[in-house]
């Protein structure tokens, strides 16, 4: 078998990232290394020739998943001719909705990955990555001045987290419902 050039190899790199940034999403960064590399079409051997370790995944899959995140916040402000208000309702209406709560892969990594990052301190570098992802999305949906944003995001990540645990009963819905009244409520 031939060897991979360099661009056919970060093509590689970034496949294994993107894949591994929706599977962590959905299933928790518990999953194994061989899940991820087959999901991305790639064997299981050619992992380390890319990656220092499973955490360093983990750290580039966070960043790679908040980029995502950044890239809705983008297109609520461009839809919305920069008009922050509006971009932020229309951002909370997608964030607590049954699509959302029912695609955690394509889904915000404040809440995909809350729970992991909680369970696992071991890793300081997607810790860190995960903070400031989280810091940056909570300043996005603060009110001008207001220093809300944290009050805003945590309504609506332990909504979805909750809304996601209950996703069989009618109740799911109540919760998302509940945290997008209160948040209107509150401008």
């Amino acid at each position: 078998m031939g060897r991979v050039s360099q661009a056919q190899a970060q093509e590689n790199r970034q496949r294994v990232v993107a894949t591994a940034a929706r599977l962590f999403r959905d299933k928790g960064t518990g999953i194994s290394v061989a899940d991820v590399m087959q999901a991305a079409g790639l064997t299981h051997g050619g992992f380390y020739k890319q990656f220092a370790s499973k955490e360093a995944l983990v750290g580039e899959a966070t960043a790679r998943a908040f980029v995502e995140l950044e890239g809705r916040r983008t297109q609520a402000d461009d839809e919305h001719g920069g008009e922050r208000d509006a971009a932020r309702r229309a951002l909370i209406d997608w964030y607590l909705s049954a699509e959302h709560r029912d695609d955690a892969a394509d889904g915000c990594a404040s809440a995909g990955l809350a729970v992991d990052m909680a369970r696992d301190p071991g890793n300081p570098a997607a810790h860190r990555v995960y903070s400031d992802g989280v810091r940056d999305f909570a300043e996005w949906l603060g009110a001008e001045g207001e220093g809300d944003g944290l009050v805003r995001l945590a309504t609506m990540v332990g909504a979805l987290l909750l809304a996601r645990a209950t996703h069989d009963s009618p109740l799911s819905d109540e919760i998302l419902q509940a945290a997008h009244e209160a948040l209107s409520a509150t401008g």
